[in-house]
């Protein structure tokens, strides 16, 4: 791998990850300016010569939407300044939840998001845990869609933790818990729940036995944390033993730190796709730089990146 024939450069939501990125590969981070102005807007500008090479631009576009706009920015000043290659690195894709019309009148957030890094003019996409798998078919590049499972099913191995068992918050994740559960060789249980309204929960219950079990709850995102502290209170209730949780995504929204401190949680372990600045003692991050540094290794000498898939 030649470290002149490619650049990383990052937005600024996303730099403490492409700094572990750069360290990985054994490159500098790029140099790039974000200037600011009074009224809000913003402007890039690339402070190096990119002219030929492969670019690797570093960003989740999770709220604000400055963080998505700071990256279609990015790729529209890299296609004008003659790049060979425009890769968009996004941890987190943002948007990825309005992946269809579940209702009348609503539009669909991530085939809009899709059609802009399009249009901005990326040449590939690599990401991790969407929302909804089939928001690749959005994409008319290749996409390669990483998993937080790399760095956190070993994690959860060297836990060792006797009696353990995997459960999914709803039916709608039990496709990835069920991978977990097979992976790790123990039994799955699921959670049925109701909602009042967008991100609040009415009502659940638990499909199949955890009393006295070690139970790890298995999402790919957490937002307001009120399913997965309602799931965890509800399995300590039924006589589990201790409960966990693990998901991709630390979006961690508004009430969602407090609920995790005050809820039956042991710890809840996320990946560091997304930066957590609020304190809470339970919260853990494990960093993905690595694997993403891998797959970039992988893409620039045209090598498969198939193995970096645990399940």
């Amino acid at each position: 791998m030649e470290k002149d024939s490619f650049l990383v450069f990052s937005g600024t939501a996303s730099r403490y990850l492409a700094e572990k990125i750069c360290a990985s590969l054994g490159c500098p981070l790029g140099n790039l300016v974000i200037t600011r102005f009074s009224d809000g807007e913003f402007a890039v500008s690339f402070e190096e010569s990119i002219r030929g090479r492969d670019l690797f631009l570093v960003q989740s576009t999770f709220p604000s939407s400055d963080n998505l706009m700071e990256l279609l920015l990015m790729i529209d000043a890299a296609k004008r300044a003659s790049a060979r290659t425009i890769n968009a690195v996004i941890p987190y894709f943002g948007w990825a939840r309005q992946d269809r019309k579940d209702k009348p009148r609503v539009s669909i957030g991530a085939k809009l998001v899709a059609d802009l890094l399009s249009v901005a003019g990326i040449d590939r996409l690599i990401t991790m845990d969407l929302h909804a798998d089939q928001i690749q078919g959005f994409f008319d590049v290749p996409v390669d869609h990483l998993y937080g499972s790399g760095v956190i099913l070993p994690y959860l191995a060297n836990l060792k933790l006797e009696n353990l068992v995997i459960a999914s918050p709803d039916v709608g994740g039990a496709k990835r818990a069920k991978s977990f559960a097979k992976y790790l060789d123990c039994p799955l249980v699921l959670c049925n729940k109701t909602r009042a309204r967008a991100n609040v929960v009415a009502e659940m219950q638990i499909i199949g036995d955890v009393k006295g079990k070690d139970v790890v709850i298995v999402d790919d995102m957490v937002d307001t944390a009120g399913t997965i502290t309602k799931a965890a209170n509800i399995m300590k209730e039924a006589g589990a033993h201790s409960v966990r949780a693990v998901a991709s995504h630390c979006v961690m929204s508004g009430p969602a730190s407090e609920r995790v401190q005050e809820s039956a949680l042991e710890e809840i372990v996320f990946t560091d796709s997304i930066p957590y600045a609020q304190r809470c003692a339970k919260v853990k991050q494990l960093s993905v730089a690595d694997m993403f540094a891998e797959t970039i290794r992988r893409v620039i000498n045209n090598e498969s990146i198939s193995s970096q898939y645990i399940i």
